[in-house]
């Protein structure tokens, strides 16, 4: 399998070790506030990647962490007058129950930053004893100038780069460019003894320590959201590699495109975002992942009712081609062809909309085999599995918009219309309220109504 690894701007080999065992890691949430789609999107990335590798015939560990202790996390809990171990529990528990909604399969380790701080405080002590990093009042910051290729990651240079959003310029560095690997106590916050004074770790050496635990000093596939690309990633590599005696600290780094919503990154501090929980209010898991897998994993996607709702119909497609009860006893329909498109697919740099696609010509198949009075049984099972690899259940009651019941929602949209026209509201609005009781949800704009099913 070969994978555009972001350090080297090419597609690489995908090769472990040892042959058989991949080791992975993928960045986790923050848990202040509940997940909203943007990180649906790297979760069903990064879940059916996990998934095809096991298809295969890897041994995958997945690590994905929480980062449970961080300034978002500090400023919420005390604005809601909870603590911050409540706070992350609280969304940490909602994390899960979301991700068996949404089918990912759960993550070989959890590591949580408050539970790796001994690791951590280990890393920073190592890093200061070969002069990568030094104390200042009590935080502990990382020499950026001592690494040569610092930027490689992000393919900036240090004489073009700012100091960003998440690395504050301020009078204790040696450099402005500088970043925190343990930041000093502050009245009210929680805080962790260390050599230099009680205190909490910077976000970046969470990861760095959480991976080199438990993965190893080098990851075979780190992944993340383009956003973490820098600071973020560009300062895992530099801290862990100057930490290992420059042991390569990640084989393939790969990036998903961001999910947008009118134009701009969805994104908690934005408050521009559609919840995990909301989303699923309206569409099936399946719809949502399929959504996702249609576009190429590295261009960003933009989020929209309609195109989830196609998705739906999508969906729809592929369940009935996998129930269509098997009768025929003739030629029977041959999988093979598309069992292989798809693993040559997905083997081109994870090409999921390829894959999809794949899925859907061989539905097509089965269908016209049945039409045919073929024996379908072999490729319905194909076509189960492949789908299945990518995470879609098949299974769930059928939420689309089919074509037998459009015309008779339409119908029922326009009598409701013609009632409003006369003025007779309360008949309209009982209309609506019997079409929701069905599961048919109206959207009311300026260019008529729109509906779709929902869970």
């Amino acid at each position: 399998m070969r994978i555009f690894n972001t350090l080297s701007g090419r597609k690489e080999e995908l090769a472990p070790a040892d042959g058989k065992t991949v080791r992975f890691y993928v960045c986790g949430i923050t848990p202040y506030a509940p997940a909203h789609v943007g990180h649906a999107m790297s979760f069903f990335l990064f879940d059916a990647l996990r998934r095809y590798l096991e298809f295969r015939g890897y041994d995958v560990i997945f690590v994905q962490n929480f980062t449970d202790i961080d300034d978002k996390i500090i400023d919420r809990a005390s604005r809601t007058q909870v603590s911050a171990a409540d706070l992350a529990q609280e969304h940490i528990d909602e994390f899960f129950a979301e991700m068996r909604a949404l089918n990912v399969k759960p993550a070989t380790i959890y590591p949580r930053a408050t539970e790796e701080i001994d690791g951590m405080i280990e890393i920073v002590q190592g890093l200061i004893d070969k002069d990568y990093a030094y104390p200042s009042s009590g935080d502990v910051y990382f020499r950026v100038r001592k690494v040569d290729d610092y930027g490689s990651l992000s393919h900036r240079t240090l004489e073009g780069m700012r100091a960003g959003s998440r690395v504050e310029a301020n009078s204790l560095k040696d450099d402005p460019l500088d970043f925190a690997l343990w930041k000093a106590a502050k009245d009210g916050e929680p805080s962790w003894p260390s050599p230099w004074g009680p205190g909490r770790p910077g976000w970046h050496i969470e990861c760095s320590a959480m991976s080199l635990r438990h993965l190893g000093e080098t990851v075979d596939i780190h992944g993340g959201g383009q956003d973490l690309i820098f600071p973020h990633h560009e300062n895992e590599i530099a801290q862990s590699e100057s930490y290992t005696g420059h042991k390569p600290f990640v084989r393939i780094w790969m990036h998903n495109g961001l999910l947008q919503l009118d134009e701009e990154k969805m994104s908690k501090s934005l408050g521009n975002l559609v919840t995990i929980r909301e989303a699923l209010d309206d569409y099936s898991a399946d719809a949502l992942r399929l959504f996702v897998l249609s576009s190429y994993y590295r261009s960003p996607l933009k989020f929209s009712g309609a195109s989830v709702e196609a998705a739906e119909r999508g969906m729809q497609r592929l369940r009935n081609a996998v129930a269509l009860e098997s009768k025929g006893s003739g030629n029977p329909v041959d999988a093979a062809p598309y069992h292989q498109r798809f693993i040559d697919a997905m083997e081109d740099d994870f090409n999921s909309p390829q894959a999809v696609a794949t899925l859907f010509d061989l539905a097509r198949e089965v269908n016209r085999g049945a039409e045919g009075g073929r024996a379908t049984a072999d490729a319905q099972g194909t076509l189960r599995e492949l789908s299945e690899t990518l995470g879609f259940r098949l299974d769930e009651p059928g939420l689309s918009v089919s074509s037998d019941i459009g015309p008779f929602v339409e119908l029922l949209i326009q009598t409701r219309a013609d009632l409003r026209k006369a003025k007779q509201f309360d008949l309209a609005d009982q209309l609506r309220d019997r079409l929701a009781e069905l599961g048919v949800s109206l959207e009311d704009g300026p260019e008529g109504t729109r509906w779709h099913m929902r869970r």
